[in-house]
């Protein structure tokens, strides 16, 4: 008998083992800077980036000619955040599209950075008279931090952008957020938190829930994997060495909370958050809400694919929010 039960205490312990190792390697892949590589993520994505990549080059000459700046703040726990401003586009005297001091502020993925990540959508919003504010998150680009904050913590970074941009442009100034994938995810947990009177609106483009759900999500559909333990053992280190837990902040919950409409867009095709997630946030959704569904647009292809349709939404919504 005691044979036996060294035999199961032997065997339990390799599996612990091997849980801790497999909990550890998920965490430092993809919760911490330097390890989450851009590569990987866009492979994951399973959009073809490729063809878009002559529309992106062509764009982004005219967004660089425009003037702009770094500028900086620094987050709740002490972290110097970048990002890059551009003011409104002038035309000789005359600003596109006057009459509104408005500014969209636009929040990047996973793995991606505030001013190489907004070229295309970057054009239209400076031709559409907006000031445009592109921090790069915590983590990412310029800005320090060790730890990636999946919108948890990078809701309240959005918060001190917004003030930011209140300094910056006076209390008249009216704001729109906008993000993608995990920016997505930043601007609808940031719903949640009590904001200035300026924020007008928000846009989210293929944002998820919770980084437990997304990741849990991944592990099942692209891997195969189930996410024990190796989501329930990354939280765990997360809330000690990050400060927040996968599931601590989850937007189908914080837009039950919005004061500010929201505009859903999400591609029908995403295989990386599935469209099923911006169905169940939408549906959470407590404040004036409107929904773009792409068809057949992968994850975060959506303006790519159809973007005289995506670009109609953003007028309208501008037009209602502004």
């Amino acid at each position: 008998m005691s044979k036996i039960l060294r035999k199961i205490a032997t065997a339990a312990g390799v599996l612990a083992a091997a849980g801790i190792g497999e909990t550890v390697y998920f965490y430092n892949r993809t919760m911490k800077r330097g390890n989450a590589k851009t590569e990987r993520t866009t492979k994951m994505s399973g959009t073809d980036w490729e063809k878009y990549f002559p529309l992106m080059q062509e764009r982004k000459g005219y967004v660089l000619a425009q003037p702009h700046s770094d500028v900086y703040t620094t987050s709740f726990d002490g972290l110097k955040l970048h990002a890059t401003y551009f003011p409104a586009v002038k035309e000789g005297e005359q600003e596109l599209h006057t009459g509104i001091n408005k500014v969209v502020i636009c929040f990047h993925g996973y793995t991606g950075e505030g001013l190489s990540n907004h070229m295309a959508i970057g054009d239209y919003f400076l031709k559409h008279g907006y000031a445009m504010l592109l921090p790069d998150a915590r983590a990412h680009g310029q800005s320090e931090g060790e730890y990636i904050g999946f919108g948890c913590l990078d809701r309240q970074d959005a918060l001190g952008w917004i003030n930011w941009v209140i300094r910056e442009c006076g209390e008249d100034v009216k704001i729109m957020l906008y993000g993608t994938s995990m920016g997505g995810a930043t601007v609808l947990m940031t719903s949640g938190l009590e904001l200035p009177d300026n924020v007008k609106g928000i846009v989210s483009d293929c944002g998820f829930t919770s980084p437990k759900e997304v990741f849990t999500h991944v592990l099942n559909s692209m891997y195969h994997l189930p996410a024990f333990p190796a989501i329930q053992g990354a939280d765990l280190i997360n809330r000690k060495l990050a400060g927040y837990g996968m599931d601590e902040c989850n937007a189908k919950y914080e837009v039950q909370k919005a004061k500010v409409p929201i505009l859903f867009i999400h591609g029908s095709a995403d295989t990386f958050v599935p469209c099923s997630m911006c169905q169940e946030i939408y549906d959470n959704c407590r404040s004036p809400k409107r929904k773009l569904i792409v068809e057949g647009a992968a994850h975060a292809e959506s303006y790519y694919k159809e973007m005289e349709i995506y670009e109609k939404a953003l007028d309208e919504f501008a037009e209602e929010i502004f």
